[in-house]
């Protein structure tokens, strides 16, 4: 009996699990979900940059990584037919001009792997590599998001 029952529990859970990834494969989606990490990733680095939190060189290099490893993956999250739907914000210019938003996307890659690998360890040390990484962000952003309605 209870041989029977660990079945129909793990079961009930593949199922659950595998409709629950079925939904999260839209490029659209998975896109979201990767900004908003970035985003998470964004605050307390900003809340450092502005004195609101004191340095924590540990949160940097884990924001750091954050951004790194978005930058890799995201580019491929744009394909033909995901320009409309899912409340998406990402701008026509990304399928009219993927030449720039590539550019945009591995100028992102390299501002966050420099930083990574310059292992800052104050603040001092951290302002002058993060700040090329917010400007690739409110580059991109500038060019290839339309505003939130």
């Amino acid at each position: 009996m209870l041989k029977h029952i660990s079945r129909s529990m793990f079961v009930v859970t593949a199922v659950a699990v595998s409709s629950f990834a079925i939904a999260d494969d839209d490029p659209r989606h998975v896109r979201h979900e990767l900004m908003e990490d970035v985003r998470d990733a964004a605050k307390p680095v900003g809340q450092m940059l502005k004195g609101q939190a004191d340095f924590d060189a540990e949160t940097l290099k884990g924001s750091l990584q954050t951004f790194l490893d978005a930058s890799k993956t995201f580019g491929d999250l744009f394909p033909d037919g995901t320009e409309t739907g899912e409340k998406t914000r990402a701008a026509p210019a990304i399928w009219e001009d993927r030449a720039g938003f590539d550019k945009a996307l591995a100028d992102f890659n390299a501002a966050a792997a420099a930083a990574l690998a310059a292992s800052p360890s104050s603040l001092e040390e951290a302002k002058p590599v993060v700040g090329p990484i917010f400007q690739t962000c409110k580059g991109c952003h500038d060019s290839y998001r339309l505003e939130e309605e």
